[in-house]
């Protein structure tokens, strides 16, 4: 999910329910025109328009479409928030305003995982009663064959994240059930009897309740899967069933009557039906949300930036607005075996020079992002606010920057490239400003541009090409799969994420303490405790000076007066919870 949300001095701490608890929380209130009690941004930390009427249509639209809705092979945070609608993963974050949100609770199963003292045996236990559309229980073998198909079949399931596969004991041998026909499966997954399953895993791994609430974790009937077909015919293990699907138009959905809500301790389930629509040109969406027509744009990515000016200047229109992080960071990445960027002082120079208030108002001010100053954003668990390279506004520090470049043996500046996806206008303005700041202490950097498909397989993320073509300077953006410390730093500094092509350790950062700490954090089972530890390698990789934060990345969403229960959820990229969500229509 590369692509969570509000600032707070102190590290943000995610806490893991021990029992079930019921969706909703925090404060709430009415959303309305003039004199209405819903303010912009109400939607951050309380439930917008609160209801508990049953009935009403929700309609969703997209600019383009999913990944997939198969819950098994996407990969786009819409579809881990929508999903939760027809397929019930083992826990789920918690239908919840605010930080209530963060807090993972158990869904099919009957409570968070029980680890074993090394964080490499993993055991839930699934609910009993809990039934398939077509009236049959869901039992562990049936999430077991779920996570079989998702993470072991690239040639039919190409989206997913394969995190099941990196850590289970034998994952890089297993074929996947298509072409391992044997009835027993990966070995490391075991069903001693129809509601435990139990994970093996090679290595310590103290965020498996993160990883389980991924939707590749629902249950799927090995009967009816059909490979890449099954997204065709999905059995719904949730409150909602599909009715029609189609690639191009969309899908809608009504009641799932074999979906028993004893069973299902987090979803009201309030609409009797929700329309999903495909390919809507992306200013005519924002029209449809300013006209009340539909209930949400689903993508969660907020209005268009012609749109935004629309809303921002009229008092009531602002009023149905929320603008939370994204979960994400937009960063200058310096390659350390580019010189002159093998040198620390020229990395610090790099550092002071650049303007990140200018970066900001580049891409369109602070409802696009807010600057930042460490790698983990405001809303991961580990982030912790500190400034290793401070400067008055976040403008930069022209005369500190010349300090260290001088300590570095470069006091006029050298020439070096910038890379930047030609395809995403932001980063390219943002690209622009930086390029403007560094000319102010004599760094030449020349912008390339190279398409968004191609980016890390064909450029920046092979060193073979930046060491070749001496690209010292890349932007880069970041989000994070689940909402930690390590589910967000892991594949961008640890030194095992740099690969010959498709890598995204840009930095080509292989720091042997901070690779440990990496390890020792995420086998560390206190939560409190793995959040400090994320937050001291945030700060070791920014003593490191090879990444520059720039901005952490804003939406600025929009909720029509038709639209009930609306909240940010920060667990799903600062878009609005969809299990929640529901419409007076």
């Amino acid at each position: 999910m590369n692509s969570r949300k509000i600032a707070s001095a102190t590290a943000v701490t995610l806490v893991l329910a021990l029992g079930a608890t019921a969706c909703g929380g925090g404060s709430t209130e009415k959303n309305g025109k003039g004199g209405g009690e819903a303010k912009a941004d109400a939607g951050l930390t309380s439930i917008v328009n609160a209801s508990d009427k049953k009935g009403g249509t929700v309609t969703y639209e997209h600019s383009s479409g999913p990944d997939s809705l198969d819950p098994g092979n996407t990969y786009y945070g819409w579809v881990q928030n929508f999903s939760r609608l027809y397929a019930r993963s083992l826990v789920s974050f918690k239908p919840a305003a605010g930080k209530e949100g963060l807090t993972v609770v158990p869904d099919l199963a009957t409570s968070l995982g029980k680890a074993s003292p090394d964080a490499k045996t993993w055991t839930y236990t699934i609910r009993k009663g809990v039934k398939f559309q077509d009236g049959t229980e869901v039992t562990s073998a049936d999430v077991k064959y779920a996570i079989e198909r998702s993470n072991f079949a690239p040639e039919a399931m190409s989206n997913g994240p394969t995190y099941f596969k990196a850590y289970l004991e034998g994952g890089d041998k297993y074929k996947g059930p298509y072409k391992d026909k044997s009835p027993e499966g990966i070995k490391s997954i075991e069903t001693p009897d129809k509601y435990t399953i139990v994970f093996k895993l090679s290595k310590p791994f103290a965020d498996m309740d993160y990883l389980a609430t991924f939707s590749q974790t629902a249950p799927v009937p090995r009967k009816a899967d059909k490979g890449a077909e099954y997204v065709q015919n999905i059995v719904s293990s949730g409150p909602y069933k599909f009715d029609s699907y189609s690639e191009s138009r969309g899908a809608t959905f009504s009641r799932n009557p074999e979906w028993d809500p004893k069973t299902d301790p987090i979803r009201k389930a309030l609409p009797d039906k929700i329309e999903l629509k495909f390919n809507v040109n992306a200013t005519t969406l924002d029209e449809h949300l300013l006209d009340d027509s539909i209930t949400a744009d689903i993508a969660g990515t907020g209005l268009q930036s012609k749109t935004q000016p629309k809303v921002l200047v009229k008092a009531d229109e602002k009023a149905q607005t929320d603008n939370p992080y994204a979960g994400a960071l937009q960063y200058l990445a310096m390659n350390v075996n580019v010189k002159p960027f093998d040198n620390i002082e020229c990395r610090k120079a790099v550092q002071y020079a650049v303007d990140k208030s200018g970066v900001v108002d580049a891409v369109g001010g602070s409802v696009k992002g807010e600057p930042a100053s460490t790698m983990i954003p405001p809303s991961v668990a580990g982030y912790k606010k500190f400034d290793l390279y401070p400067s008055k506004d976040s403008k930069g520090d022209e005369a500190k920057a010349k300090e260290h470049l001088a300590a570095c043996k470069q006091p006029n500046g050298f020439k070096t490239s910038l890379t930047a996806r030609s395809d995403r206008p932001d980063e390219v303005q943002a690209a622009t400003q930086i390029q403007q700041s560094l000319k102010k202490i004599g760094i030449d950097a020349e912008i390339k541009q190279f398409p968004a498909d191609k980016y890390f397989t064909d450029f920046a993320g092979s060193p073979e090409w930046v060491h070749k073509n001496k690209a010292g300077l890349m932007m880069m953006a970041w989000g994070a799969d689940w909402p930690t410390g390590y589910g967000f730093l892991d594949s961008i500094v640890n030194g095992s994420a740099i690969k010959p092509s498709g890598g995204t350790n840009l930095m080509e950062l292989n720091d042997p303490k901070i690779n440990k700490a990496l390890v020792d954090g995420i086998g560390t089972l206190d939560t409190a405790a793995r959040g400090e530890k994320w937050a001291e390698v945030d700060k070791m990789v920014m003593e490191n000076a090879s990444a520059v934060p720039l901005f952490y990345k804003k939406n600025l969403l929009y909720r029509p007066l038709s639209a009930t229960n609306v909240t940010v959820a920060e667990s799903y990229l600062g878009m609005y919870d969809y299990v929640l969500m529901s419409s007076a229509k």
